[in-house]
């Protein structure tokens, strides 16, 4: 589904990633592990094009994206992509129902269906009765799981996570982590995760250290 080759990245004189090559097939729940500073975070979010590499491929169903322009990974990013991050990002001023929608709407969905399947999700994610609530009024698993919803308004092929379980209590976090598996099993959805939760790298199918820039083989 997606391979990556030879990625290589600069920030000046410091190389972060050197030359990682990596397979992630679809309906896996891969994460990636190691410590600060490994380059997991950069690698996530150069193969979720939120950056691009300095060298290297990126293959998506065998197209090479790594040559698209700003243009087209956008409209590629927005419609095959979904992103968890350690902190939701949800905007403030607006309620659950509408933050869920905004990919929706950004991909230009008619008003109708995403609104309908905003509210799909948040019913499945247990949060019927907080649809109308803004992000201050709900618990911090509660603008987690919206957070997820979000990221699958679009239907996207893949989910990247940098983190997602990092800012939640112990129960939230196992919650967050069964949902994770719910929806591989119910939908086939492909997650790529970086973590330091043991427990959520244990429970992966395949688990990936990263340590100085590369993938320890």
């Amino acid at each position: 589904m997606i391979e990556a080759k030879g990625i290589v990245k600069n920030y000046g004189n410091l190389r972060v990633l050197k030359g990682v090559d990596i397979l992630i097939k679809k309906g896996e729940v891969v994460a990636i592990t190691g410590k600060s500073g490994a380059g997991k975070s950069t690698l996530l979010h150069i193969l979720g094009t939120l950056d691009q590499s300095d060298e290297g491929t990126i293959l998506f169903e065998d197209n090479d994206i790594s040559k698209y322009n700003n243009k087209e990974l956008a409209k590629f990013r927005n419609s095959e992509i979904g992103f968890i991050f350690q902190f939701h990002y949800l905007l403030p001023e607006f309620t659950a129902l509408e933050n869920v929608s905004i990919p929706g709407f950004i991909a230009k969905r008619p008003e109708n269906e995403v609104i309908e399947e905003a509210k799909k999700l948040l019913d499945y994610l247990g949060l019927t009765d907080r649809m109308q609530h803004k992000p201050g009024a709900l618990s911090g698993g509660e603008q987690q799981r919206v957070s997820v919803a979000r990221a699958l308004i679009n239907k996207p092929s893949v989910i990247f996570a940098d983190e997602p379980s990092g800012n939640l209590d112990i129960q939230s976090s196992q919650e967050l982590h069964s949902l994770i598996f719910k929806l591989r099993n119910d939908f086939n959805q492909t997650f790529v995760l970086v973590t330091h939760n043991t427990d959520l790298a244990k429970m992966s199918d395949r688990c990936l250290e990263m340590r100085d820039g590369q993938i320890l083989v």
